[in-house]
């Protein structure tokens, strides 16, 4: 048990820090939208492939139609749940409401030394703009939200097999790597220091391993509930890449290229699946 937990957490992690690398990527050099708008597609296409083809496909063989069908409707309406009652964002400023940007403004014009405390963690020769901060921040909250699933399918895939769990892993470091360039970019863009920008990135993928331990120790005690845990994260990483990733790919970008990151994004699920064998 402890050798496989230690193993479920250190491939969660590597998963995790995809983040920390789509970050790197963000400070060192500024994405066009259209190429933005390509990983967001490739993004979008690893999730939902792994979902279907994997994860509801496993849950199905593992136990029948009905298990796969209402653990996919769980896990959809519950981050539908999360989307409605937890206060982030996902990759899009035109989803913060414009009262919580002169919250931060108003923050910002302080007198009290508020305003010189918060500017030393910014670039010198760059004025700071609290929206692109906040917008930041909250995307980075949001990630932070949905690893923490993301994670939960590792672990149940680890706990199905240690191949499969790994497969699960490599997908969402490829994932999570268009996430972390969507962190960082925003809170470069505000002024933040390079250094601040990508602890941030990386902070957000860190809670990937929690989910990853909470799935183990759950299905450690409830193993009968695994076909119910791999459908609950496809129905997770669909709703995520149907509300979230497609539309700020097709936002971002040019429709042509979203398609053609769709595409490739499955075809990289396809490499990955044939090359883990599950």
């Amino acid at each position: 048990m402890n050798n496989d937990l230690l193993t479920t957490l250190l491939i969660s992690l590597i998963a995790g820090l995809g983040t920390g690398l789509g970050g790197f990527i963000a400070v060192i050099t500024k994405p066009s939208r259209k190429l933005f708008g390509f990983m967001m597609g490739l993004t979008a296409g690893v999730m939902i492939s792994l979902a279907f083809l994997e994860l509801v496909n496993e849950a199905w063989q593992m136990a029948g139609y009905l298990t796969a069908t209402i653990g996919f409707g769980l896990g959809a309406f519950f981050m539908l749940a999360i989307d409605y009652f937890a206060p982030h964002i996902r990759f899009g400023e035109q989803e913060i409401r414009s009262q919580d940007y002169d919250e931060v403004a108003a923050g910002m014009d302080d007198r009290k030394g508020g305003k010189r405390r918060f500017r030393m963690r910014y670039k010198r020769d760059r004025q700071a703009n609290p929206a692109m901060v906040r917008s930041g921040l909250l995307i980075a909250t949001g990630i932070a939200i949905h690893n923490l699933p993301e994670g939960f399918a590792v672990g149940a895939g680890f706990m199905r097999s240690p191949e499969f769990g790994l497969f699960i892993a490599m997908a969402i470091l490829l994932h999570n790597i268009p996430e972390g360039i969507a962190t960082a970019l925003p809170l470069c863009e505000g002024g933040l220091r390079r250094r601040d920008a990508l602890g941030a990135s990386i902070f957000s993928g860190l809670v990937e391993p929690v989910g990853a331990l909470l799935a183990v120790l759950f299905l450690e005690a409830f193993g009968w509930l695994l076909p119910g845990a791999l459908a609950f994260a496809g129905g997770v990483m669909v709703f995520i890449t149907l509300d979230e990733l497609i539309p700020a790919a097709r936002e971002h970008g040019h429709h042509h290229l979203t398609a053609i990151g769709i595409i490739l994004g499955s075809i990289l699920v396809f490499i990955l699946s044939g090359m883990f064998g599950v």
